[in-house]
């Protein structure tokens, strides 16, 4: 049975989804003893060579103008912005909670695609996103017992993310994606290690840190691959609800790998964002087929 380009990228949503939730589990797990900055470049290291040696296995062209194109420099941008907040998040909020935090990306996509890209977006999609980041705020809880400044870096890598997604979207075709991650990783190494003497200097790594960062190298690898296959292959409002998927790792992680109990204001939060993203695809999927029904209805020029 052949899969349409919708069915190929939501797979590779959910893997990407799979891939990215475990290697922060890992990430998380080391971060009482490296720094944030530090755990950026010896993944990152580990990261860049296996990409590099994949790419250079499948024979892929690593041209300089392919990766300097503006569009992939400010992809970049975006991804070394989204790594540095979430990471520095998710060494101080619990694992499930960030995750939650996160669920909102697919309406601040469509929030970024309506203001930046003049993708039409209609009044209840415009309320389903408000009721969405409704949501964030009881996760986060504002106020003097709920809210962390940690969680408001989660909020902002968030946005990131968005702006790194809606970005990939609109680089062209024939910029191999392997080009694309080795990239991006090798900016994430060079950027953790500038950071490292600032933000604490460097501490020894132990052979647990060392073996966890590694496999999560690979989880990243895989990740950036599946997740820029699934937003070149498939139509963004079919696949984005497949990041849902990230939260039912996250909640089984944290409940059995670092004994968490997610509360009452979690669950809800997530319970109306997830509602609220669901809800803005089913109306965008709506509008493309009254959209696809009236062109095949008009008759021809």
């Amino acid at each position: 049975m052949a899969w349409s380009e919708n069915s190929r990228g939501a797979l590779f949503m959910s893997l990407a989804m799979a891939a990215f939730t475990c290697n922060d589990a890992l990430v998380k797990s080391v971060t009482p003893e490296l720094s944030i900055p530090q755990i950026m470049a010896v993944r990152g290291v580990m990261a860049t060579l296996l990409i590099y040696c994949v790419a250079r296995y499948m024979g892929v062209t690593l041209s300089a103008k392919a990766v300097m194109h503006p569009l992939v420099l400010l992809r970049t941008f975006f991804e070394l912005g989204a790594t540095l907040t979430f990471l520095s998040a998710l060494a101080h909020i619990e694992f499930a909670a960030i995750s939650s935090i996160m669920q909102a990306l697919p309406l601040a996509v469509t929030l970024g695609a309506a203001l930046f890209l003049s993708e039409p977006v209609g009044w209840r999609r415009w309320t389903a996103i408000g009721i969405g980041f409704l949501g964030v705020l009881i996760i986060i809880r504002p106020g003097p017992e709920g809210f962390t400044p940690a969680a408001l870096l989660a909020v902002v890598a968030c946005c990131f993310t968005a702006c790194r997604d809606l970005t990939t979207k609109r680089i062209q075709a024939d910029i191999p994606s392997l080009a694309v991650t080795l990239f991006t990783s090798l900016a994430n190494t060079v950027l953790g290690a500038f950071l490292i003497v600032p933000m604490g200097g460097w501490q020894p790594v132990s052979t647990y840190a060392l073996g966890h960062l590694a496999i999560a190298s690979v989880l990243v690898f895989a990740g950036y691959q599946a997740v820029i296959q699934s937003m070149r292959t498939g139509e963004i409002s079919f696949i984005a609800p497949f990041r849902y998927t990230g939260l039912l790792w996250a909640l089984v992680i944290g409940i059995f790998a670092f004994g968490e109990r997610p509360d009452a204001y979690m669950l809800v939060g997530a319970a109306v964002v997830i509602g609220s993203g669901l809800y803005t695809f089913y109306r965008e999927r709506k509008r493309q087929g009254i959209a696809t029904g009236k062109a095949a209805a008009a008759p021809p020029a």
